[in-house]
């Protein structure tokens, strides 16, 4: 089966656009709106800063509630590369998202391997049907990645 052309730039900046357009509706209505994607997937906002920029960033992605652990999945990166929002997070030790309803969490990522990478994979895949139709075309083994609760107790 052939390989669709990547996307183009012009592509990447409608999806910037709409990103920020999401994430705007998301915090204005606390998640009322912008809280969940095509087919009711839920969504949240995860904070991460550009490796090599050094800006804060917002991207709003289809999350999965493991509790307490939450759970993404690194989409729509290219055929042989995850999504910068993915290397960003993964060079973090500890991040911030915001769910609907205006809650906050302190997360620390690390990506699922195994047995647990396949049932999120599931579950991910029952929500939003376009990650399985996506993962016959890409080169890569997309990442599920576990955002787990960071401990922020001080250590003495």
């Amino acid at each position: 089966m052939p390989k669709p052309p990547p996307p183009s730039s012009r592509y990447w900046k409608l999806h910037r656009q709409l990103a920020r357009l999401n994430t705007f509706l998301f915090r204005k209505t606390g998640g009322k709106v912008g809280g969940s994607f095509f087919g009711g997937a839920p969504v949240l906002l995860l904070h991460h800063v550009g490796r090599k920029s050094g800006q804060r960033r917002i991207s709003p992605l289809i999350y999965l509630d493991d509790s307490p652990r939450l759970a993404v999945v690194a989409s729509k990166g290219g055929v042989d590369a995850n999504p910068a929002w993915f290397h960003n997070l993964m060079a973090m030790a500890t991040t911030e998202v915001e769910l609907p309803g205006g809650e906050r969490r302190r997360v620390r990522p690390r990506v699922a391997e195994g047995a647990e990478r396949a049932r999120l994979w599931e579950r991910a895949v029952a929500i939003y049907k376009p990650y399985a139709s996506y993962a016959t075309y890409t080169e890569r083994t997309i990442p599920v990645v576990v955002l787990e609760p960071a401990d922020t107790t001080p250590t003495a």
